[in-house]
């Protein structure tokens, strides 16, 4: 079956596609967005720890590969927003120096083919259209910029005392950039305990959804056909353009056409999809001139730390809003870049206890609970490198295989040291880590890195393919180094920058 022609065919609706949306629908185009999920319900659920960390009524159940050819359930979500739905919207600028080359204790860090001042303006956009809140002057990394579009987040009593220890220790705390929207206000934002990991069931938290999807569909040219999936892209005889899509949409199979795709389906399904998309013209997989598709992938080395205390009840309900950033360019006893230290929103024991049953099963709920009352959460978290040997790859049932080793490990190890150390010396007596480690896919990126060099990128500066002259790809796999913040706002603020590029150079 055919459906009707569009101008514009946007495939994802999380940072990448829903940000493109909202950029684009002001142009008039006819836009087809293209969700494989559907929006979250907002519901009690949605708050609740044993319904998304338990339950996992949220969470996809689709089975991945790992390299040892192993099943797992990768932390996705197919809806509305993507994953942005149930991030901790911590939206941070790469520091300056993460766009050129970076010598790491286990490699180099490539540089980008766009410098800092490139994205600047572009960020300054993305944080006004994401509600980012936060204040300059603080973090010693931060990039060149002018001020937030909000104030910064008010510590609550116990952070505030902490983040005065920390200055005492010759630290220099900052407060985290949020995505909220009005937070504090009657009808914004609670500041409650469920926000990292959770959706929010008044839609006060920045997601691609709130921010984007529903500001494009409020345009009378956009068409959203959620619960549909991209199976393949089809190009013409020649393989130089993108002449439809295949979907299947309530059960049925149908090509969609425009004379522009995006593909914006998160670094792993970007890549599947592409490989998925191989024809007599393009073997290896579509735009796969260069062989780097699926190539070169890259997650965070990330470390969940609580610093706890037997006698100190925490009873902060919002703790997300410190960070230490004196550890990202080299640590105290390392020439190195280590990464990044945030506070996290907070364990509940429903979910330390998921996590503690793999490791000792059996010790019963009520125990975490009154652990993670007395603890205060943090995350250590250090950039990997893209290495061409971690990669996206699809067996021959057509399930995808995540060939992923963590690198950079020593250095992630020195910044969980130092991390320890600050901990004890403000008074915690014990510190608890957890890694996902090789099964880590919150912030996939590097996929189908960009470049200037064809041979070298799949993607030029502005995200389009090299090898298919009407197919972009914007979402985190244009990533050429991973950093070590999170992605989200990078993204965001390229797809405006794409977006724009397209509006007034190929929708003019």
């Amino acid at each position: 079956m055919t459906s009707p022609g569009f101008d514009v065919i946007i495939i994802g609706t999380g940072a990448g596609g829903g940000t493109m949306a909202r950029a684009l629908a002001p142009t008039g185009a006819s836009i087809l967005l293209v969700e494989r999920g559907t929006a979250v319900p907002r519901e009690d659920a949605n708050w609740d720890p044993v319904a998304v960390w338990k339950t996992l009524k949220y969470r996809t159940t689709e089975q991945w590969r790992d390299r040892s050819g192993r099943d797992f359930t990768p932390y996705t979500h197919y809806n509305l927003g993507g994953n942005t739905k149930f991030w901790g919207a911590v939206l941070y600028r790469l520091r300056r120096e993460d766009f050129g080359e970076i010598e790491h204790q286990d490699g180099v860090s490539p540089a980008w083919p766009i410098d800092y001042e490139t994205l600047a303006p572009w960020y300054d956009r993305a944080e006004a259209l994401y509600h980012v809140h936060g204040a300059t002057g603080d973090d010693p990394t931060e990039p060149p910029r002018g001020p937030y579009p909000y104030p910064p987040v008010p510590h609550a009593a116990r952070m505030e005392a902490i983040a005065d220890a920390l200055r005492r220790e010759g630290l220099h705390p900052s407060p985290l950039p949020l995505g909220l929207i009005d937070p504090g206000a009657d009808d914004g934002c609670r500041l409650c305990s469920t926000c990292n990991s959770f959706p929010c069931r008044i839609g006060r938290k920045s997601d691609a959804e709130v921010c984007g999807v529903l500001p494009a569909l409020a345009h009378d040219n956009v068409t959203l056909w959620d619960r549909t999936s991209a199976r393949r892209l089809l190009t013409d005889p020649a393989g130089r353009r993108v002449t439809g899509v295949e979907l299947e949409r309530n059960g049925e199979r149908l090509v969609a056409h425009a004379p522009l795709v995006i593909v914006s389906c998160g670094a792993v399904n970007s890549a599947a999809l592409l490989l998925r998309s191989a024809n007599d013209r393009h073997p290896q997989g579509l735009a796969n001139s260069s062989g780097l598709v699926g190539r070169r992938y890259m997650a965070h080395l990330a470390t969940m730390m609580q610093g706890f205390h037997p006698w100190r009840r925490n009873d902060t309900v919002f703790q997300k809003t410190l960070a230490i950033n004196d550890f990202y360019l080299g640590g105290v006893r390392s020439k190195y870049p280590l990464g990044q230290i945030q506070s996290q929103g907070r364990t509940h024991g429903i979910m330390a206890k998921v996590v503690g049953d793999t490791i000792i099963p059996g010790i019963p709920l009520w125990a975490y609970d009154a652990w993670v009352a007395r603890g205060v959460d943090w995350l250590a978290m250090t950039e990997d490198l893209p290495r061409e040997d971690n990669r996206v790859v699809l067996d021959a049932d057509g399930r995808i295989r995540l060939v992923y080793r963590p690198n950079n490990l020593e250095a992630h190890r020195a910044l969980v040291r130092e991390t320890t150390r600050v901990l004890h010396r403000l008074g915690f007596w014990k510190v608890m880590t957890h890694s996902h480690q090789e099964k880590n896919t919150t912030h996939q990126c590097g996929t189908l890195v960009f470049g200037t060099d064809p041979r070298r990128s799949v993607l030029d500066p502005f995200c389009r393919t090299h090898d298919v002259e009407n197919l972009f790809v914007v979402d985190a796999s244009f990533f050429p180094s991973s950093g070590a913040v999170n992605p989200g706002l990078t993204i965001v603020a390229q797809a405006l920058r794409v977006a724009d590029h397209i509006a007034t150079t190929v929708l003019r």
